[in-house]
């Protein structure tokens, strides 16, 4: 018998699933009480070898159009099945009258419950035929030419490699703006050509066809060949797009002293979206920007041009004195609305000292479910490697990761309803068994995802329905089938299904199952995806103040303790980390934004919404490990006691990887201890942190910020920001009172673990909340 760790382990490895209860109350009554809402964390195209490849299309059923699976039941002899979700019967298909019980087909193979089908020519689902048309790929890369020489031609530098890599049939573009936006027109022999638009005013789809004097009654293929001086297939206009890159330069519109450059960024998406939303609709499209500064004119401006004008800060936000703000905020909100109708994805590389205006433009990341990536500046090896990993290959293959045009649709059985989604998707509006209680985008059974690769991760809400506990509800396997349907890099036509299927259980009966089911990981991580969620959309939100009720609920409901005794308190192993996991979310830069900008908060919360459970763990409670001679590196308590002297940590907050000496650690270095023969193991030390550092780095996207440290050092703070803070300089020694040998002090007010959990055991043990 495997343990909860084991059986949760194979199902995400196998399927990418991971939910946050794993026995299912038996009525909506009971669920209630769980606190934690029933919901699960999906990773639509977990990389997965050992997938046998299928081409041809699924088998549906008549009904309710689910897919046929492992938990359908087959009748063999008559060729007949049973959909498990609406319990009609279904004839397979005259293709599989060979099957037996002892050759099933791979639908009904219960290692299968996951199946990647290689959609054929045939509109008949039934049927096999050739493939189905091949649908092109587009890249259209938009540059900022308000920028110095050295970023600029770092920006060429990396789109010219990336060309090297995109599939030679996929389409690519370009656009360049400064005040103005040039559309620039590829295969010009001997000379250049470009379209221009003014910068401070939108450009929409019919404008846009208007002005390049096409008629929107032309049919689709004559609309195609005009744009196709534009946009042309990689392997046909390579050298063409290397020499335009190559020729753009500086914007030379000049800059006055004690101004801004103008910058249209705004005027650059409209136009870019624009382009894609007429000519390539829904065929798998993605507009990367190259941004190095805010935009200061035209639509979509955050600022004005007046560098003694501060852009906004969470100050500003709060006390409603961004005069930009919500003006920019809903411009950018209808060009991601429109481009994720369009199935176009938007990348904002934004690399700049000070902020860019991403607070402002996150909706079109957020919707189209784009890259975000913040950077000091493009000149870095941080940008750099973090561009070519947006090409990322599959192993052993040339096709690329990235796939297009995707929607996630649920189909559950009757006993469940589906509450929401949150993630880097929008509504489908599809309708179907759906629950009033909505979390997150609800109202819907299918959601869109413009670009999706194998870290996509999506966190979808149930809520059972069952009213009753005499219905039968726990005699039935609660069964979840997630269809999603993509368009890979090489353009051909996808449906990935994943079904999978927990038990209904009744909590009077069996108080156990429900508790021994709790997965904390997932769970901190979907708690944390919802508090995200309510900072971003709710006014005014008091998010602390509701994990923290929510905290406690959950610990009265599961903790083993006596009323009015916090001595007592005692949780059971699966639920041990999750006060922590709450401890470190509430001081995460998620929900606190002191020390920062609009923009890293939004970075920030773009990633979590958008990765799996084990980097969004880390990014929750990042990882430490300790370092000393003489001994293997070992996990340790992020902590201050972990810091020691004599030691070196290594620190993985997904954002950053941060490398600490010890002061001890630190002074032998400086001596240059380490080149002596005889202090070889002190060498090896300092050597061993930086290679598990960069293997760290290697299957991280974006990069993290690599930092080497030492103690007493102004790059400490990124390890001690992080560190529980056990030892201030309030608890043990007063003022002028000696510390104790190789302990560290952190200066800052805010309250320690143990703190926190006294406090906690106190609210739970106590008789009202």
């Amino acid at each position: 018998m495997s343990t909860l760790e084991e059986y949760i382990e194979s199902n995400e490895r196998r399927d990418g699933i991971r939910f946050s209860w794993n026995h299912w109350p038996n009525t909506r009554t009971e669920a209630a009480k769980t606190v934690v809402p029933l919901g699960c964390l999906f990773t639509p195209l977990k990389e997965r070898p050992d997938l046998p490849p299928i081409h041809y299309n699924p088998v549906h059923c008549g009904q309710c159009q689910a897919i046929l699976n492992p938990y359908c039941q087959s009748d063999f002899r008559n060729k007949r099945w049973s959909c498990c979700f609406c319990l009609s019967p279904n004839a397979f298909p005259p293709a599989y009258m060979g099957i037996s019980e002892e050759q099933p087909p791979p639908e009904l193979v219960p290692q299968y419950n996951t199946l990647d089908y290689t959609l054929q020519m045939s509109a008949n689902p039934q049927q096999t035929g050739g493939h189905a048309p091949i649908r092109p790929i587009v890249f259209l890369f938009c540059i900022d030419l308000c920028m110095d020489e050295a970023n600029l031609q770092a920006v060429k530098e990396s789109i010219q490699l990336s060309t090297s890599v995109i599939p030679q049939q996929a389409l690519v573009g370009l656009i360049s703006y400064g005040k103005h936006v040039m559309l620039h027109e590829l295969n010009c022999e001997g000379y250049s050509k470009q379209t221009v638009f003014r910068g401070t005013k939108e450009v929409t789809s019919k404008s846009l066809v208007e002005m390049l004097s096409i008629s929107g009654n032309q049919p689709g293929a004559k609309s195609h060949a005009i744009f196709s001086k534009y946009l042309q297939p990689c392997q046909d206009c390579d050298n063409s797009l290397s020499d335009l890159i190559d020729q753009l330069v500086i914007d030379p519109w000049p800059v006055p002293e004690g101004k801004r450059p103008l910058r249209c960024s705004g005027a650059a998406f409209s136009v870019g979206v624009s382009l894609l939303e007429a000519a390539y609709s829904k065929m798998g499209c993605r507009f990367m920007m190259f941004q190095a500064g805010p935009c200061s004119v035209g639509p979509g401006n955050v600022v004005n041009d007046e560098l003694r004008e501060p852009i906004r800060s969470h100050d500003d936000l709060w006390k409603d004195k961004a005069r930009y703000t919500r003006k920019a905020t809903r411009f950018y909100e209808g060009i991601s609305k429109r481009a994720a109708a369009a199935g176009v994805a938007i990348d904002i590389f934004a690399c700049f000292q000070d902020q860019t205006g991403l607070f402002e433009m996150k909706s079109l990341s957020n919707s189209t479910a784009g890259h975000m990536v913040m950077g000091d500046s493009f000149n870095t090896s941080l940008f750099r490697q973090t561009f070519q990993k947006v090409f990322g290959t599959k192993e052993g293959s040339p096709l690329l990761k990235m796939s297009f045009n995707a929607s996630l649709e649920v189909k559950s059985v009757r006993e469940l309803k589906v509450m929401g989604a949150i993630g880097p998707c929008v509504s489908a509006n599809k309708n179907g068994p759906v629950s009033d209680n909505e979390i997150g985008i609800g109202g819907t059974t299918c959601w869109n995802i413009c670009t999706i690769d194998p870290s996509t991760t999506l966190g979808i809400f149930f809520e059972v329905a069952t009213q009753q506990a005499n219905q039968p509800t726990a005699n039935r396997m609660g069964v979840i089938q997630f269809i999603t349907r993509y368009t890979s890099a090489d353009g051909m036509s996808h449906i990935r299904v994943t079904t999978t299927g927990r038990n209904f259980v009744d909590p009077k009966e069996h108080p156990e199952f429900i508790k021994g089911g709790f997965d904390q990981e997932a769970s901190a991580v979907l708690m944390a995806r919802v508090a995200v969620h309510k900072a971003e959309v709710d006014e005014n939100p008091d998010v602390l103040k509701w994990l923290d009720k929510m905290l406690i609920r959950l610990c009265q409901k599961y903790g083993n303790y006596n009323a009015s005794d916090p001595a007592s308190f005692v949780l059971a192993d699966n639920f041990s980390l999750y006060p922590q996991f709450m401890f470190h979310l509430r001081r995460s830069p998620f929900l606190q934004v002191f020390n920062n900008s609009p923009d890293e908060t939004t970075y920030y919360r773009n990633k979590l919404l958008r990765e799996h459970t084990q980097n969004s763990i880390i990014m929750i409670q990042p990882i430490l490990y300790s370092y000393s001679i003489g001994a293997a590196p070992r996990p340790v308590l992020l902590d201050a006691t972990s810091i020691e002297k004599d030691k070196i940590l290594l620190m993985d907050t997904f954002f950053h990887v941060v490398i600490y000496h010890g002061e001890t650690i630190a002074t032998w270095r400086d001596k240059g201890y380490q080149n002596q023969p005889l202090y070889e193991s002190l060498k090896n030390l300092l050597e061993a942190p930086g290679a598990d550092a960069k293997e760290i780095m290697v299957g991280r996207f974006p990069m993290p910020r690599y930092i080497i440290c030492d103690e007493g050092g102004s790059q400490a703070r990124f390890l001690l920001f992080k560190v529980n803070p056990s030892l201030t300089h309030n608890t043990t020694f007063g003022w002028g009172q000696s510390q104790s040998e190789g302990s560290t002090f952190i200066l800052t007010d805010d309250v320690s673990l143990q703190v926190f959990m006294e406090h906690l055991k106190k609210l739970s043990t106590a008789n009202q909340i």
